[in-house]
């Protein structure tokens, strides 16, 4: 049989990826290891009854598994608590046993039957089983848009209890992503004794029992959450190298806000480990000869999108000219370091299904002025443009969760003024970033979003999802439900491409930069890794000596 000839698509698919590749490697040092775990964990054998501080910036908000909190930050606390059905590898994208033994889809991807592990209980000593399952993805569903996982469940038909160890989970359309959503904390699995507790109750952790190596001793708002380890645990992914029993005895989560409090609470040995390492401190860290832990964050690459419902949003040569004023490798260059890559496309270099979509990204402040004069626009006095009565002068909004983010915005803000766009910069506390997103009393929005599956796309950006930014593209939305409806991994990776060339091209996003997430370690704390989104794995492999 002759060789089929690759389509310029699947041609660009692979370019992009080897490119990608041969980046992510350049980009790799031995002070900031491109890697998954700490550059001392094998230094010796590993020593059990030690305590862990690790400084967080952010309060959990909520220690529900499946409930919206802080991102990174609360996933960090509640990974430790729970487990999940299948476990990515960080290595190849790969999903592997955990919970669940084993998996198989039907051939439209509406049904998943699941086998599950024998043997496994919960901290208040009840048994894991299907039943559990059932019971968790009701509770998700019911929640509605109270839970972070209730875009994988679009279209739910319900769960099915085979037997004590087999589970089947149906919807009414394909949904090809799921058995990747099953790896997420979200996804994670509460006892029933939880599931009695109202939905925003559980916020506060009083009650969350899970399945994971630790449990929650106490959590208090903005100051710590302390968890424990759990006697008897036996059940870690078989495929995660030296994964089972925790070796700490106790891990103490302390909120510190400010980066630099972080890395000096690291460096005089007060704490030992630290998330939401900023660029500017790591040579500081490096200098100290503390170990750097390090991964590109796969998903959605820190970027502009825009709401479509408002006036600025919904006109297409002001999303046109804000994309071709907006120069990404300043950005990249000004407010990180090397170590993040200029965004490349709608999706990080790190996702699974990413395709290089840089042809389409390009930085031409004369033409964008031209795009919105051909539009209508013109400048006033004040050199900036204005049409119909209506000041060119968006709101753009964002939030404090990653410090180089107040460069970046105020940097785009500069170049977007140079051409003639007033925007108006406007932030908050999660909480109240969350409900301007909801009300929509914003132009776009500086952020990004963490997920090892190129679905994210379609959670973000689908009008059946959040639909946070009310995007009316009837091609864009096609794609997005059919990537979902393909169980081919061939098939999918080209509808994902498409997708991602539709956002760039109409100019719903502008993708800048990459996440890049850094740990910082004591040099005596061992063992602590980041999975395959790019967060802190669940700490059973830790120590201190």
């Amino acid at each position: 049989m002759s060789a089929r000839p690759l389509s310029p698509r699947t041609l660009r698919i692979a370019t992009g990826l080897a490119a990608l590749g041969l980046a992510l490697t350049a980009c790799s040092t031995d002070e900031t290891p491109s890697s998954t775990s700490s550059s001392s964990a094998s230094a010796a054998n590993p020593v059990d009854g030690g305590d862990l501080t690790f400084a967080i910036g952010n309060d959990p908000i909520s220690l529900n598994p499946t409930g919206i909190g802080s991102g990174n930050d609360t996933f960090y606390v509640t990974r430790q608590l729970v487990d999940s059905l299948t476990w990515q590898d960080p290595a190849d994208g790969s999903l592997k046993p955990w919970l669940a033994t084993k998996w198989e889809a039907n051939a439209d991807q509406t049904e998943f039957t699941f086998t599950l592990r024998d043997g496994v209980t919960f901290s208040d000593g009840t048994p894991f089983t299907a039943a559990s399952v059932k019971a968790n993805f009701d509770d998700t569903v019911a929640a509605g848009a109270k839970s972070s996982a209730a875009a994988n469940f679009i279209g739910y038909q319900g769960t099915t209890v085979v037997d004590d160890h087999t589970v089947k989970v149906a919807f009414t359309s394909p949904n090809a992503a799921f058995p990747q959503a099953t790896s997420t904390v979200a996804l994670g699995f509460v006892a029933d004794s939880t599931l009695a507790i109202p939905f925003d109750e559980r916020a506060s952790g009083k009650g969350v029992v899970g399945t994971g190596p630790f449990v929650l001793d106490h959590y208090t708002k903005d100051t710590e959450t302390v968890l424990t380890a759990r006697d008897g645990y036996a059940w870690a992914p078989a495929d995660r190298k030296g994964a089972g029993a925790p070796h700490l005895a106790k891990v103490t989560f302390q909120v510190a806000p400010e980066a630099s409090v972080r890395t000096g609470s690291l460096t005089s040995g007060q704490v030992q480990a630290i998330g939401g390492v900023q660029p500017t401190d790591i040579p500081t860290l490096q200098d100290a000869g503390l170990p750097l832990v390090s991964r590109a964050n796969p998903g959605i690459p820190f970027g502009l999108t825009f709401n479509e419902s408002s006036d600025l949003g919904k006109d297409p040569a002001v999303r046109e000219a804000i994309a071709l004023a907006i120069d990404p490798t300043e950005i990249r260059d000004t407010a990180l370091s090397d170590g993040f890559q200029v965004a490349v496309g709608p999706l990080a270099s790190t996702t699974p299904g990413v395709a290089d979509e840089s042809s389409h990204l390009t930085t031409d402040p004369a033409k964008a002025a031209s795009v919105l004069e051909a539009d209508g626009w013109s400048k006033g006095a004040d050199g900036i443009y204005a049409k119909g009565g209506t000041t060119l002068a968006p709101v753009l909004a964002w939030i404090t969760n990653f410090s180089p983010n107040q460069t970046s915005v105020e940097l785009i803000q500069s170049e977007l003024k140079a051409v003639g766009i007033d925007a108006t910069l406007w932030s908050g506390a999660v909480p109240d970033f969350q409900a301007k997103l909801k009300d929509g009393s914003f132009d776009l929005v500086w952020g990004n979003l963490s997920r090892a599956d190129g679905d994210v796309l379609r959670t973000q950006y689908s009008t059946t999802a959040t639909n946070f930014y009310r995007i009316d593209d009837p091609t864009l939305e096609k794609l997005l439900q059919e990537q979902l409806a393909t169980g081919d991994e061939a098939k999918r990776t080209d509808l994902l491409a498409q997708a991602q060339e539709r956002l760039v091209t109409q100019h719903h996003v502008i993708p800048v930069h990459e996440l890049t997430t850094y740990l910082g370690l004591a040099k005596d704390a061992h063992g602590i890794e980041l999975g395959a989104d790019s967060r802190l794995d669940q700490l059973s492999t830790a120590w201190v000596d």
